[in-house]
């Protein structure tokens, strides 16, 4: 800024730069008037420094001691309290030019800078029901209050403002719901590749019983109840594959309305415009999202699993061993084609096993 033309320099790093030397330590917001200078040299809004001074002086005797939020330094009041305090009219000076030209740049069209509007409905802190949530606590990942980290659980830790840390946030959901999205196109694709796989299950199916049923038929009634013990175990493998292959669906199936159903959800948790309340349950979504999609891989059926040929029937032999068959000379002759018929089924059945 210049001082003497009270012109602002409209870059970002400086106008982010001089709002942080703006802003007071309590409410890490810019301050509001009347603003006072401790003897420290430090700045205060005026009603934080008397939030400030009533925490330590409940009973409002005269005068009263209280740090210096910034340095520690002890501040003694006189029997005013707070409002014995000098204000700092530069500070107000300064902000009201800040202010003044922010405004200037935005109705140039010029450099675009994030506005601060304050919430339609404020989430107040359970510890100091007097005050606002209006930081977060980056030690023990909780939205929190001014006063919290003063006085209260978490003046040790480290804080940052509700909207760095909301920023970093809901880019992270909006990555994960990203994740989400790739992982139920994924999802799709193998329910329709599942589907696919069950109509070539019955299609091969249908195939293998065509040619084995042409095959015994020209076995005729001997070979029936081998034939409907063959088509038998077709059958049962038909339908344990696709019993398979409809459970695979149905995980799916499963998989994929719980993770649109968490898109649904992280999607209204960003719509919301409480700060506070979207990172209440942010970290959670982000979490649940990730893993999800983490986890929507499920079993695949092998290559091949789909196919039949395992149940093709090679009767050449039987069939040369019938086109053979004559009528009987004599009881041993009969007795040994028997034999030999017999031999050969079951050398065919071993076969196929």
């Amino acid at each position: 800024m210049d001082i003497q033309t009270g012109q602002i320099v409209s870059t970002p790093s400086t106008l982010e730069s001089l709002e942080k030397q703006l802003s007071c330590p309590i409410c890490l917001d810019m301050f509001t008037k009347p603003v006072v200078i401790l003897p420290c040299q430090h700045n205060l809004c005026r009603s934080c420094a008397n939030d400030l001074y009533d925490s330590r002086n409940p009973y409002h005797f005269s005068g009263g001691i209280f740090r210096c939020p910034t340095c520690r330094f002890e501040v003694v009041l006189d029997r005013h309290g707070v409002y014995g305090l000098q204000r700092n009219l530069l500070v107000e000076n300064i902000i009201d030019i800040y202010k003044q030209q922010l405004e200037n740049v935005s109705s140039e069209g010029g450099l675009e800078l994030p506005l601060k509007t304050k919430d339609t409905k404020e989430l107040m802190c359970q510890e100091h029901e007097d005050e606002r949530i209006n930081i977060y606590c980056v030690t023990c990942q909780v939205p929190t209050c001014s006063m919290c980290k003063v006085f209260g659980q978490h003046k040790d830790c480290e804080v940052s403002p509700l909207k760095s840390v909301y920023e970093v946030q809901k880019s992270e959901l909006k990555n994960s719901i990203d994740l989400l999205a790739a992982s139920n196109s994924c999802l799709q694709a193998m329910l329709a590749q599942m589907d696919d796989s069950c109509k070539a299950v019955e299609e091969n199916s249908q195939v293998q019983k065509q040619r084995l049923g042409e095959k015994f038929d020209l076995l005729y009634a001997i070979l029936e109840e081998r034939k409907a013990q063959l088509l038998e175990n077709i059958s049962q493998e038909q339908d344990e594959k696709v019993a398979v292959l409809q459970s695979l669906i149905q995980q799916y199936k499963e998989q994929l309305q719980a993770s649109t159903n968490l898109m649904d959800k992280a999607t209204q948790s960003m719509d919301k415009s409480n700060v506070a309340e979207f990172l209440v349950s942010a970290k959670s979504l982000i979490a649940e999202a990730k893993d999800t999609a983490k986890n929507s891989q499920i079993q695949r059926p092998e290559p091949g699993f789909e196919k039949m040929d395992h149940f093709t029937l090679f009767t050449d032999d039987v069939e040369a061993m019938l086109a053979k068959m004559d009528f009987a000379k004599g009881g041993n002759d009969n007795e040994e084609e028997d034999e030999d018929f017999e031999e050969a089924v079951e050398e065919d059945e071993e076969e196929e096993e």
